[in-house]
């Protein structure tokens, strides 16, 4: 999946048109990359992801249900605890795959050289302005995605029947799965654009016009226009849509074989 991030990110940090290397639609993205950079241009920043996404996605569902379990005692209706629940979840998980991000973009965002996260650290620190910026966007981005993610999953998948055919079954859980997913990325990109724009390289060197989340998208909407703020959205979707759907049936189904044998 890890060349339509690529793609996204390629969209999300292209300003107008007048960019030299402007990408008009999603084929012809790929066809740029291609040939100008190289088969391997698809995998620039493979590396933070591959490092990461184990222990983020340990962060992401263990913290789901540690969360949810403080919040049942309150007695809040079940739609309210799943989708805080889902918050704390995303806003735990954007807190430790953040300096992974800032790498991550940096080597996806440059058409022609590797940055390091060594680099990043000898120029910039560890701190909001160096491989921890963008953090307030990042905070965004995956608490409001995993509020909806899990909110409207597990909402859902208990007001639609079970089928007690195994494969329809299967097939049910994926559909409200994939359903999640998409969502979930319709509703954050603005934010996953804002993020882009502060990890990535700024329009003029030196110079840092993309700072803050809010200012970042208030920046984009003003010169861009509405919609520069859903840049990316169709690679998103095509990579969190299906990828969504398979990391909550893994989840579903290893919890249930789990509770069954131990």
């Amino acid at each position: 999946m890890h060349p339509l991030d690529v793609v996204k990110t390629r969209f999300q940090i292209q300003r107008n048109k007048l960019d030299p290397s402007n990408y008009r639609n999603l084929s012809d993205c790929f066809r740029k990359i291609y040939f100008n950079e190289g088969l391997f241009g698809f995998y620039k920043g493979i590396l933070p992801p591959i490092l990461a996404e184990t222990p983020k996605r340990a962060v992401k569902f263990f913290t789901f249900e540690q969360y949810k379990k403080l919040l049942i005692p309150l007695s809040l209706p079940p739609a309210w605890v799943f989708a805080i629940a889902g918050l704390g979840s995303g806003l735990t998980e954007a807190i430790v795959v953040n300096p992974f991000e800032v790498v991550k973009v940096g080597l996806q965002a440059n058409r022609d050289a590797y940055v390091q996260a060594r680099h990043v650290i000898n120029t910039e620190g560890f701190g909001l302005r160096g491989l921890n910026k963008g953090l307030s966007a990042t905070l965004g981005r995956h608490g409001i995605f995993n509020m909806v993610y899990f909110g409207f999953y597990f909402n859902v998948k208990n007001a639609v029947p079970v089928n007690k055919d195994a494969t329809l079954e299967f097939l049910r859980k994926f559909a409200i799965g994939l359903a999640s997913g998409t969502l979930a990325s319709i509703i954050n990109i603005p934010f996953d654009v804002a993020k882009s724009r502060i990890q990535g390289p700024q329009p003029e060197p030196g110079v840092i016009k993309y700072r803050s989340c809010w200012k970042t998208i208030i920046t984009v909407y003003k010169e861009e226009g509405f919609l520069a703020l859903y840049k990316g959205l169709l690679p998103k979707i095509m990579r969190l849509g299906p990828g969504g759907a398979v990391m909550l049936l893994v989840y579903e189904y290893s919890y249930a074989w789990l509770q069954k044998h131990w």
